[in-house]
């Protein structure tokens, strides 16, 4: 078995805790941004309400930065101002307000969720985060743990990746921070300092220092106000170790928080040399011919030909031009002749390879691809009628075009 953290890397001593705590509360109490899931879970009286409210706003929140969110949020709780509204509302729906937003099956989860909580579960949100994690399809640990701590004033602690980054810089935490083990550690971290009285602000207080303090380059230790239970800031402040037993002592041995042997201190990044992280891979590339397809419309207007993505996978039930994805350093002839044989699937009729007109390639990075859209176009003359049988496709305007639920990656093609 694994040798277990020494004490020094974990947060032993009550008095520190206690101080810790305080200190950080006074200082969200004073300096936290006003922003609307906020407000609401302040004055939502309804608890089901607050949990909905708190739910939304940290599925929009997952991997999309706080001045993204806020448009979308105060548009979401417009429409859909309780769980019984948004279980109604249909996927679609949902997809077109979603959109630009990213990690489209958030939104898509989210819906689901709701309307298994109005089905099945009455109506009324699980109160506990072991609750919400286990009966609500899409909430993992994190979630959980902010809904009820939040909302329903569990006391239990969050780790998202502004905590992770708080919690290695106060513990000098320099293993990978994105393995398991050290992930486990720093959970059981959160949950002894998460206090007691005021659980939900205590989490938002942790997150908010990450997000605007304790920020990955040029954090403002200045400003912090835990700096002084900081191990990290007081190793910047001293330089090489003291001579007196410290945390470096666990490197001597095999302690699973430590920095690797080969990721010495580096002394020219300070704090910032937490939290450490394996490489990441790199994303893959892909290459996909994507054909805008135009046609004049009854009212003289142009119309453009979208189709709808399926329901499972990368962009989920999303609208797009046409597109095929292609075979890495295929020829631009041979790039026409597959696109052409594709669009003749929707057109019903021969497209002619050579009539469709190369305008240039549009680059778009997925959190897991590097895709590049290889953009066409192709006019058509006359009247185009569908396939009745191709119910996943519609001519739509410009203007309907973008209220329609298409992605970022469309948009810019």
């Amino acid at each position: 078995a694994p040798a277990p953290p020494p004490a020094r890397h974990l947060f032993s001593d009550p008095a520190e805790v206690e101080a810790l705590r305080w200190n950080l509360l006074a200082w969200y109490d004073q300096c936290k941004r006003d922003l609307p899931w906020r407000a609401l879970a302040a004055t939502e009286p309804d608890a089901d309400r607050r949990g909905y409210a708190v739910w939304v706003s940290e599925v929009m929140l997952q991997q999309t930065q706080v001045a993204t969110v806020i448009n979308y949020y105060n548009r979401w709780m417009q429409k859909w101002p309780t769980l019984q509204a948004l279980a109604q509302a249909s996927l679609e729906e949902v997809n077109e307000l979603w959109a630009g937003l990213g990690y489209y099956s958030r939104g898509k989860r989210l819906q689901e969720a709701a309307r298994k909580v109005v089905s099945e579960l009455a109506g009324q949100m699980p109160r506990t985060a072991e609750d919400l994690q286990k009966l609500l399809p899409g909430v993992g640990r994190y979630t959980a743990g902010a809904i009820a701590s939040i909302s329903y004033g569990q006391a239990t602690g969050v780790v998202d990746g502004n905590v992770v980054r708080v919690l290695c810089r106060l513990r000098c935490i320099g293993a990978d921070s994105s393995s398991p083990s050290v992930i486990n550690q720093l959970w059981d971290m959160a949950n002894v300092l998460v206090d007691r009285s005021r659980p939900g602000d205590f989490n938002q207080a942790l997150m908010e220092l990450g997000a605007t303090v304790c920020v990955p380059k040029a954090p403002l230790c200045g400003e912090c106000p835990v700096k002084q239970h900081c191990q990290a800031w007081r190793r910047k402040l001293f330089g090489k170790p003291p001579p007196v037993p410290d945390v470096e002592d666990c490197g001597v041995g095999d302690c699973p928080l430590c920095p690797p042997a080969m990721e010495p201190w580096d002394s020219s990044l300070g704090v910032t040399n937490f939290p450490w992280k394996a490489a990441k891979k790199p994303p893959r590339a892909m290459r996909t011919a994507t054909c805008v397809l135009e046609r004049r419309g009854c009212h003289g207007a142009p119309e453009y030909l979208i189709v709808q993505r399926p329901s499972s996978g990368l962009l989920a039930g999303l609208w797009e031009f046409p597109s095929l994805p292609l075979a890495q350093d295929l020829q631009e002839e041979k790039e026409r002749e597959e696109l052409a044989d594709h669009l003749q699937a929707w057109m019903g009729r021969p497209v002619a390879a050579k009539d469709l007109q190369f305008i240039g390639e549009v680059i778009h990075i997925f959190s897991h691809i590097h895709q590049t859209y290889v953009v066409y176009s192709l006019h058509l003359d006359g009247d185009v009628t569908l396939d009745p049988a191709l119910s996943l496709s519609r001519w739509v305007t410009e203007e309907e075009f973008h209220a329609s639920a298409v992605s970022t990656a469309m948009k810019k093609v």
